[in-house]
């Protein structure tokens, strides 16, 4: 698949007459939980050439296309990606540590890894995980019998946060790195692992009673972040001038 992949980013370029910078897997592929039917997420980040730029016109920053092998393509022109990176944006600073990288040209995407430290903002990044496990939880994890899986997609945010506080840097992509480094409790860490083993091995966890030792863990970590982010205060301002500069030299450097 690959391959394939390659083919049609490679394909993409020529007809869209792009560059593109980076390329990687997003996703349950990415965060280590795929299922054996799961799209393969790509995310990319594209730049025109020079003279698309010179317009007094708002033009088209973002592409999507799903093709019928399963490939879901996502791309963000370069300086959308710019201003939502300015805004320590979490899906882009997670693609720059995405462990499946299709492609990666030119030197910009090395420049914001290495300023992704002075951009990221711990507040924003938590507030963004906090309400994708509070509105996941709601979604999928009310009554006797829920959908097994779906405890994935509020464990992961949940620990997301959990590295930030203890860290203060971004969170890794990779789930089983965080539960292993954020789960203290062995038995609920085995009850996690036991899940992700499940999935792993590419059983379909449908409905089935709630596991109460990891519904507990959820909603008592969900009430701590909601009451710390409130007395959080951080401020941050991003140097705008750094990012024009990987801009015009990212056009420089493509033309």
């Amino acid at each position: 698949m690959e391959k394939e992949i390659k083919k049609e980013l490679q394909k993409l370029e020529h007809e869209m007459e792009i560059k593109i910078l980076y390329a990687v897997e997003s996703g349950s592929r990415a965060w280590g939980f795929p299922s054996k039917n799961s799209d393969w997420d790509v995310r990319f980040i594209y730049i025109h050439n020079q003279e698309w730029y010179l317009s007094i016109d708002d033009k088209k920053d973002s592409y999507v296309r799903i093709l019928p092998n399963e490939i879901d393509l996502s791309g963000w022109e370069l300086r959308k990606t710019l201003k939502l990176f300015r805004k320590s944006n979490p899906p882009f600073m997670e693609w720059l540590d995405s462990p499946i990288v299709y492609k990666e040209d030119f030197s910009t995407i090395s420049k914001l890894r290495k300023a992704s430290k002075e951009y990221f903002n711990p507040k924003s990044c938590m507030y963004h995980y906090l309400s994708m496990a509070e509105g996941n939880f709601r979604e999928y994890l009310k009554g006797e019998k829920v959908r097994i899986k779906k405890y994935f997609y509020v464990l992961r945010p949940v620990l997301a946060c959990s590295w930030i506080e203890r860290t203060n840097k971004m969170a890794p992509m990779e789930f089983e790195t965080m539960v292993e480094s954020e789960i203290r409790e062995d038995n609920l860490k085995a009850e996690i692992l036991n899940l992700l083993t499940r999935k792993k091995s590419g059983e379909e966890l449908d409905w089935e009673p709630k596991i109460e030792t990891i519904d507990n863990f959820l909603e008592e970590r969900i009430t701590y972040f909601k009451a710390f982010l409130k007395d959080f205060d951080f401020k941050k301002y991003p140097d705008t001038e750094k990012l024009n500069r990987i801009f015009r030299e990212t056009l420089e450097e493509t033309a």
